[in-house]
């Protein structure tokens, strides 16, 4: 396969399409082959999560990523008893559970959408969790979503596709390859339209199937998980009201997931039938402040970000707009009346369940580059510090070394990131972390490495083999001389892995 090119500003475009042909037909958007189907009936396992990650890596590239700790543990919250209640029903195999990703990816699209990809990679736009009014309804996606992983539906479709139209598949190739070439989405969207049109006849009974597939195992799913059913009915009533209201494109997940009538109707006739309440509750409040931090995250105007400034302001304002009204302060460069509110809200919150995610958003702030770090910073950064040590959530560990490195305490971070990195070997923002700190006790070919590992974790292995050469150029000396030992096997793995994914099935 040929080398990836990396992605520009001007490409954002990928995630808001991936929505439409993940499920109509998810092709290698960064690639010019497909995994090949062989002589079998369907695409097999392997083939699906290599032709998932080369997806990812794209969109690991894509300006559009976003990893922020907190929204993704709120998102790996809900995740994980979604996949555990899939396992327990038997609707995910032990070999998918095994080999494929089950990765989560987050976009800063503020357009409402969510999408499966194939090899159980998901992705989630922070519009999505902006729209939403409770854990249950992201959840209800999510579990729709999972359902088209585990039923496989991506590689089913390919298949049945690259039976029937062969010329179909290269038509939308050619239009996803213009638009990846020249940032051409008007061009690239005429191809793609026109090869979809032509063969719409044979799709739609095929998506609909599909659809209600994923609508009755992704009700069982959230039911098994102990969730509330009534987010189906209330997202999805609240989606088709908003995009009749105001069809302005906003809404493209009812563009891969169009809500029929006999949807919408069997999902309302699937709740009388529960007889189990609920019995998953998350943190009261932590939905509303999740979409409040998702909504300013996604948004780039700073007109809106003085209007949430002002509203968080208000003497009744609750926590999801006082949530706002800090991060646009932050966004705004107003770091002295960030620094103020966040103060004012982790003493508001103090025994509350949502008072650890408080005390995360005052570090974000205090950590600001133009802060100065005055002795009230310090005593907050080491009561944060000191905190996070008891903390096993990703947001309040990571947090919480940033603030040990605020502190100058180097020695502290490594302790705490090391072992944290062999936990989670494919975290690269904790990478990134034990790479500064090494750097700052001159151990370079371990920050070297650490580099490595971090582009290695978004699967950038050109990136991580120069850092990796770059290391085995340092000469050894005392510790270094170990790591020089690790960065040779982690250089023929690495290399091993580049060639893989640069190799045609």
């Amino acid at each position: 396969m040929q080398a990836r090119t990396p992605f520009t500003s001007a490409q954002p475009w990928r995630w808001r399409y991936l929505g439409l042909l993940a499920l109509v037909t998810p092709l290698g958007m960064a690639q010019p082959t497909l995994p090949s189907l062989g002589d079998e009936p369907g695409m097999s396992i392997a083939a699906e999560r290599r032709l998932g990650d080369s997806l990812a890596q794209s969109l690991y590239r894509d300006p559009d990523y976003i990893d922020d700790p907190v929204l993704g543990d709120y998102l790996q919250g809900l995740w994980t008893p979604l996949f555990q209640a899939a396992q327990a029903r038997g609707d995910i195999s032990p070999a998918l559970a095994e080999r494929f990703a089950w990765t989560l990816l987050i976009s800063r699209d503020k357009r409402i959408n969510a999408f499966a990809l194939p090899g159980g990679y998901m992705g989630v736009n922070l519009g999505l969790l902006a729209a939403t009014d409770s854990a249950p309804e992201v959840a209800s996606v999510m579990a729709h979503e999972l359902t088209h992983v585990s039923q496989r539906h991506i590689a089913r479709l390919i298949a049945r596709q690259s039976q029937q139209s062969p010329w179909l598949l290269g038509t939308m190739i050619l239009g996803v390859l213009a638009a990846s070439a020249a940032a051409n989405v008007d061009v690239a969207n005429a191809v793609i339209v026109g090869g979809q049109a032509a063969s719409a006849q044979s799709r739609l009974g095929f998506s609909r199937d599909m659809e209600r597939e994923a609508d009755r195992i992704g009700f069982a799913i959230l039911e098994q998980a102990g969730m509330d059913g009534q987010g189906f009915v209330t997202l999805f009533n609240k989606l088709q009201q908003a995009s009749r209201l105001n069809d302005t494109g906003a809404f493209p997940y009812l563009r891969s997931h169009p809500l029929s009538d006999e949807r919408m109707a069997d999902m309302r006739k699937r709740l009388p039938a529960v007889t189990v309440p609920p019995t998953w509750q998350a943190p009261e409040g932590l939905h509303a402040v999740m979409a409040a931090r998702a909504e300013v995250l996604a948004e780039s105007s700073p007109d809106r970000w003085q209007a949430w400034l002002r509203l968080g302001q208000q003497p009744k304002a609750d926590a999801g707009l006082r949530v706002r009204a800090i991060l646009s302060a932050h966004r705004l460069g107003q770091h002295a009346s960030a620094v103020a509110w966040a103060r004012g809200l982790a003493r508001d919150l103090a025994g509350t369940p949502l008072a650890l995610m408080a005390n995360n958003l005052l570090v974000e702030v205090l950590l600001a580059p133009a802060w100065v770090a005055d002795a009230a910073t310090r005593t907050d950064l080491a009561a944060h510090a000191l905190r996070a040590q008891t903390h096993t959530d990703r947001a309040t560990a990571l947090w919480g070394v940033q603030a040990q490195m605020a502190l100058g305490q180097w020695d502290a971070a490594a302790q705490r990131l090391r072992p944290w990195v062999v936990q989670h070997p494919s975290d690269a923002l904790a990478w990134q972390l034990l790479a500064q700190v090494q750097w700052q006790q001159g151990q370079r070919v371990a920050a070297l490495r650490a580099e490595a590992e971090s582009r290695v974790a978004v699967m950038d292995y050109v990136g991580a083999l120069d850092r990796l050469q770059a290391a085995k150029a340092q000469p050894g000396q005392g510790q270094d001389e170990w790591e020089q030992i690790i960065v040779e096997t982690r250089w023929r793995d690495v290399n091993e892995q580049y060639k893989a994914s640069q190799r045609e099935d």
